[in-house]
């Protein structure tokens, strides 16, 4: 079957499109992509401005179009951190099903994590042991750590790389106690959870997920997208240590030119190497794997897995 996701994310509205059947790897059919910057539009209450909602309106309804145009025969909705924590969250939601039809489904920070943690699970699974993972979205860090299929420890952190852009990075290039600032912030944060990790002692293989993350490999080297899904991208700590300063250094659009990194995301990719960083630091990770599925597929797989069986012949 053919089957629609559509992330509601801080960043971008992304419809992914996949051909689909339990037993069988999902295979990509249609990408459409928005950027939406959701998390970039709250007011000072903290609720996502008229226009926002005008905006994500528009968004989904071409999404939706996309979706009819492709073929689908179900479209899986759903949002997470820039609506979760939007303090007018349900009127978003009621506006959002009234004038397209589609009831989002807000994910809770540990959904998102499990469901991250599934796909990558999916991805390099059982011979990869017990499994750490990292995934830094616009608006929130998901950590999750198992040996199964449903991770043992899960949890969502509000650090974001465009969340923490947004508030505490406001120059170009950033001022240097603004970066020390939200280094300190950052690190604060992740270390009040370290304890729910290390207690199931150290991992046997550590992923990531994320654009955040596929950008920070491929400036420190890892292969381009051009070299196919199964190239084997690794991210180390102590190139992300070199690295840090040098993008603080620069403007938005100095980034801009690095290599893998796209103009939208620029502005954003100190944070999210601060939080990376921070992270596998605190952590106790020298290097990790980037992992090509996502919460997206963690979601298709989730409902394929709920699909019934077809009687073999029918």
């Amino acid at each position: 079957m053919r089957l629609g996701v559509l992330d509601v994310g801080s960043n971008t509205v992304h419809l992914l499109v996949v051909d689909a059947h339990p037993g069988a790897r999902p295979l990509p059919a249609h990408s459409h992509k928005a950027e939406l910057r959701l998390a970039e539009l709250l007011d000072a209450r903290g609720a996502i401005a008229p226009a926002g909602v005008e905006r994500l309106i528009g968004t989904v309804r071409d999404a939706l179009h996309a979706a009819e145009d492709k073929g689908c025969e179900e479209v899986l909705p759903f949002a997470t951190s820039a609506v979760r924590e939007a303090t007018n969250a349900d009127d978003v939601l009621a506006r959002v099903k009234k004038d397209t039809g589609v009831d989002l489904q807000v994910l809770t920070g540990e959904e998102e994590a499990r469901l991250t943690f599934l796909a990558a699970r999916r991805w390099f699974g059982w011979s990869a042991g017990k499994l750490l993972l990292l995934d830094i979205g616009g608006g929130s860090l998901e950590v999750a750590y198992g040996i199964d299929e449903d991770p043992d420890a899960a949890v969502s952190l509000p650090l974001g790389a465009g969340r923490l852009t947004a508030g505490w990075l406001p120059g170009d290039p950033p001022d240097t106690e603004d970066v020390k600032a939200l280094r300190r912030h950052v690190r604060a944060q992740i270390a009040r959870t370290v304890g729910e990790f290390s207690r199931f002692g150290k991992p046997d293989h550590v992923v990531a997920t994320s654009k955040t993350f596929k950008q920070l490999a491929r400036i420190a080297g890892a292969p381009g997208s051009g070299e196919g899904l199964y190239v084997e991208r690794l991210l180390t700590r102590a190139s992300l240590e070199e690295w840090v300063p040098r993008l603080a250094a620069m403007s938005g659009g100095e980034r801009a030119t690095l290599p893998g990194v796209s103009e939208g995301r620029a502005a954003q990719l100190l944070a999210g190497a601060l939080v990376a960083e921070g992270a596998m630091d605190l952590l106790g990770v020298d290097q990790l794997e980037i992992c090509p599925w996502a919460l997206r597929e963690g979601v298709i797989l989730r409902r394929l897995d709920h699909l019934p069986e077809v009687p073999a012949g029918a």
